[in-house]
């Protein structure tokens, strides 16, 4: 039975801040593994370790919708916190600023150590720097064809940006629809109809978009992903303050995981064409698509539901101190791992020692890196970070 009295929606959502945490901390092990799977990354390891694709695709289905939901809980209890104008400042201030910096001085390593992979670019970083990077379009044609300057990573911040600038637009134009359509769609999705109804409009992205209009993450013209992270962030912006809909995820976590479970494996096998062999591989592609989708949110309910039983008291300095250093690592994390592999490139090492001075290395940026810039008041807004409020001087007496 859920415990429905230990959680209000007038409180801080902890748990949520530890899905957050949790999901973001993903990304550097994920990350990691793009360097020795078969499928495409930035750079790869003269290692092929393709047993990790069956762990990776453990998360990749829902690992990056589940963090457009939080995000839409988060934008909930923003908006209950300002008016629609400071709102939009104060998100624009939070992301865009870090997306400036990045594009400019994050993110460029990564094409360079790219190009030099691939073509053996032989001039400097400067140089690449000052004569391509700035091209504003594609460069190195026809492989790996980048255009320039790049995002990368992230991605997530310009989509997230622009989900939240679309919604304040809505809610401009009709104040009410968050309550309106909330309780609404709360009441649609009570009991069991949380696990089915979700399932069935991710399936449908997958089984109709996904083909026409596969994964890009260059804004326009990706219209699967934008279906995809757009729905996981309404849904989490609608039903962030709809109590019963959270109690209803923790009651079914157990059944979401069964049936996730299940699907995954009929994933897998379906992707693998397993003992089908006379079935249309057409046939299969779309049994395979919905299997997909219907595993994705199955997966987040689970997540959300066992982090809501577990995890809603428990704080601390641990979950104070990442929920503030997490974005800063997302910033940072894919750069480090992309140099430090780099760096590496023909050191003869294991698979092993490889990855596990990425791991460590990585790990080891990231804290260096939070740990400088939330001490430097003009470095935290470039990380995402708000200005340190100042601290009262001994000659000015607090008030009576």
């Amino acid at each position: 039975m859920p415990n429905s009295e230990k959680l209000s929606t007038k409180e801080r959502r902890i748990d949520l801040d530890w899905v957050r945490i949790g999901a973001f901390g993903l990304l550097i092990f994920y990350h990691v593994g793009m360097l020795y799977v078969s499928w495409g990354f930035h750079i790869k390891s003269a290692h092929r370790l393709t047993w990790l694709e069956p762990l990776m695709l453990v998360l990749n289905p829902w690992r990056l919708s589940l963090l457009f939901l939080v995000s839409g809980v988060a934008t909930r209890f923003m908006l209950g916190k300002s008016m629609l104008g400071p709102f939009v400042r104060a998100r624009s201030a939070r992301l865009l600023i870090p997306l400036i910096f990045g594009m400019l001085v994050i993110v460029p390593p990564q094409a360079y150590d790219q190009i030099v992979e691939a073509l053996g670019y032989p001039d400097g970083f400067a140089d690449f720097y000052t004569q391509h990077y700035f091209a504003f379009g594609s460069q190195f044609c026809p492989s790996p064809c980048i255009v320039l300057p790049t995002w990368n990573h992230l991605w997530f911040v310009v989509y997230l940006w622009v989900y939240s600038m679309a919604l304040a637009g809505v809610l401009l134009v009709w104040p009410g629809a968050a309550e309106w359509l909330g309780a609404r769609i709360a009441a649609i999705l009570r009991g069991p109809w949380v696990l089915i109804v979700p399932c069935l409009v991710f399936a449908v992205w997958r089984l109709f978009l996904f083909p026409a209009f596969p994964s890009t993450h260059a804004l326009f013209g990706d219209w699967y992903n934008h279906a995809d992270y757009a729905t996981a962030f309404l849904i989490g912006f609608l039903l962030g303050k709809q109590d019963g809909i959270w109690c209803d995820m923790e009651g079914q976590r157990w059944t979401a995981l069964a049936f996730a479970a299940v699907l995954f494996l009929v994933f897998i096998l379906v992707r693998a064409g397993a003992g089908l062999s006379e079935v249309p591989p057409s046939a299969l592609s779309a049994f395979a698509r919905v299997a997909y989708g219907s595993y994705q949110w199955l997966a987040m309910v689970a997540v959300l539901g066992f982090a809501r039983r577990w995890l809603a008291t428990s704080d601390g300095p641990v979950r104070r101190y990442l929920t503030d250093a997490i974005f800063p690592y997302y910033i940072v994390h894919q750069t480090a791992i992309i140099m430090i592999a780099h760096a590496l490139h023909g050191s003869g090492l294991s698979a092993l020692a490889e990855s596990s001075i990425v791991i460590v290395g990585t790990a080891l940026a990231c804290v260096v890196t939070y740990e400088v810039v939330r001490r430097i008041n003009w470095l935290r807004p470039l990380f995402g970070l708000r200005l340190a409020a100042a601290a009262p001087t001994s000659a000015v007496p607090h008030p009576a």
